[in-house]
């Protein structure tokens, strides 16, 4: 079946023929997830025999929209949001044709979970400073190293994974990419509990952990191609998530506006009115950045998008405290806990204000990104590097 031979009514009928086969109501949960990837019905816009039909990626709301009113159980997409948005079109570009058949099922049924080796504590903001070393001993890599930030690492079966192969040369050259067993042996997940209290996020200690040939992703060296691609489908997945109208956290503040007329001043109207707009903006915004994405590869405009996401979820959370006055600085519970997804939606105000400034590093902190967009969106001339041209092993640290 080929990209041009598949329309509406062409998914329509596959939607109708798993629905036949596999009735949600009498199918096994998991039984249906694998049914619904063999039948090309998972991102359609992926390959024959991986999980999609070589169909325009428009279609895919089709396929949803259909499932979903047939009461089809779905992959629960936030809790396997890393690889579904980061480690899945990074293996379609990059890994083999085996790797591709022996990660990507798993992958987006959710009986693998992944997750993304990346920060690191000296690395800061600056990816390509990374330290992580990998050695090659035979068939193998030896990497050993410190990472930091890895949300959902205690979760994970996988990891997409940056590490410096080539200490002699430039930064951005000498690294390489893999895919990591983060039940090898060497690997050590240690929580790292955050301001709400609560633990999502983890330091990742890797000693001496093997990781064979086989599971590199790109050439020896060009790990920050590969990274680039994680990295922009990475901003879109956070700026471009799909959200009905007033969704997100203007939801909640907008809901107590209505219902609690005696919290109410001018000064919060204007500027909740304000963030409403901002709010509406940002939806239209990500639809556009999902239908650019629907025609090719996400380009730097998603940076755009996640720049604005994190600002706009800090102005929210922040009025939503000075609504909601003292009642809004009580915090529901600050029992250590180990989420496998972050819960705007199903938490206070004290929670939603604390998470939130998280947004603002996670993904790319907001500063990186307005170097992106200063030099790739708007073209604007580049800071001095001094360390362009400098063998990493040189660099001062």
């Amino acid at each position: 079946m080929t990209a041009t031979a598949v329309d509406a009514e062409t998914v329509r009928g596959l939607v109708r023929d798993l629905l036949a086969a596999h009735d949600p109501k009498t199918t096994e949960r998991s039984a249906f997830l694998h049914a619904r990837f063999d039948a090309g019905l998972s991102w359609v816009h992926f390959p024959v025999g991986l999980g999609g039909l070589d169909a325009p990626r428009a279609l895919q709301s089709i396929v949803d929209a259909e499932l979903k009113a047939a009461g089809a159980p779905d992959n629960n997409p936030r809790r396997i949001g890393i690889g579904l948005g980061m480690a899945a079109p990074t293996v379609l570009r990059f890994g083999t044709q085996e790797q591709r058949e022996r990660f990507l099922r798993p992958l987006w049924t959710g009986e693998e979970v992944w997750c993304q080796l990346f920060s690191e504590p000296g690395a800061g903001s600056d990816l390509a400073a990374l330290g992580t070393r990998a050695v090659r001993d035979g068939d193998d890599w030896v990497v050993t190293g410190q990472k930091v930030w890895t949300s959902g690492a205690h979760a994970a079966r996988f990891a997409i994974l940056v590490t410096r192969t080539d200490p002699d040369v430039p930064k951005h050259q000498g690294m390489t990419y893999f895919i990591c067993d983060m039940h090898a042996p060497g690997v050590e997940v240690r929580p790292l509990r955050q301001i709400t209290g609560e633990a999502e996020f983890n330091e990742v200690f890797l000693t001496g952990v093997r990781i064979p040939d086989a599971h590199r992703l790109g050439e020896v060296g060009e790990g920050w191609k590969v990274a680039q691609t994680t990295l922009m489908n990475e901003r879109v997945a956070i700026g471009g998530m799909e959200i009905p109208r007033e969704g997100g956290l203007i939801a909640p503040v907008a809901q107590t506006w209505r219902d609690r007329p005696e919290l109410r001043t001018p000064e919060l109207h204007d500027r909740l009115l304000k963030l409403w707009v901002e709010g509406e903006t940002l939806r239209l915004v990500g639809t556009r950045l999902r239908q650019q994405l629907a025609a090719g590869a996400p380009g730097p405009e998603g940076s755009v998008a996640k720049l604005a996401f994190s600002e706009l979820n800090q102005a929210v959370s922040g009025l939503e405290i000075e609504l909601m006055g003292e009642e809004g600085l009580t915090y529901d519970d600050w029992t250590m806990r180990r989420p496998e997804k972050v819960d705007f939606a199903g938490r206070g105000p004290g929670y939603r204000y604390l998470r939130a400034k998280g947004n603002s590093i996670e993904g790319g902190t907001s500063e990186v990104l307005r170097n992106i967009i200063a030099e790739r969106v708007l073209g604007l001339p580049s800071e001095p590097r001094v360390d362009k041209d400098v063998a990493w092993k040189d660099l001062p640290r």
